[in-house]
């Protein structure tokens, strides 16, 4: 691509968190929330950026430490966090990030 000054540039690769159902409403109804990055973040800092407009969804997701609350898995490829380098899990542009919250019930 390149822009009017006629010089090249190529556009910044999103990275996409996938919510189930049950947290969409937290995230004003959105099934998918994307951040720009230009390579790899931290699950940490991932989780960060998708959530800055979600304040309710931020601590539904992590504690006040910022740790994943108990029932709360993500998966990066497949792969659950907690047993790769947890929230310090590199995640590349165009790899699937998914939430999973467990509903437990009576």
């Amino acid at each position: 691509m390149s822009c009017a000054s006629g010089r090249q540039w190529w556009p910044v690769p999103d990275i996409s968190v996938v919510l189930p159902s049950i947290l969409q409403p937290l995230a004003g109804g959105q099934s998918i929330l994307t951040t720009p990055a230009d390579g790899p973040v931290t699950v940490a800092k991932l989780l960060d950026a998708v959530t800055a407009d979600f304040a309710v969804l931020a601590r539904r997701l992590r504690d006040e430490t910022g740790a994943l609350r108990r029932f709360v898995n993500v998966y990066v490829d497949g792969d659950e966090v907690r047993r790769l380098q947890g929230l310090e899990t590199e995640v590349a542009p165009g790899q699937e990030v998914l939430v999973i919250q467990s509903v437990a019930g009576g």
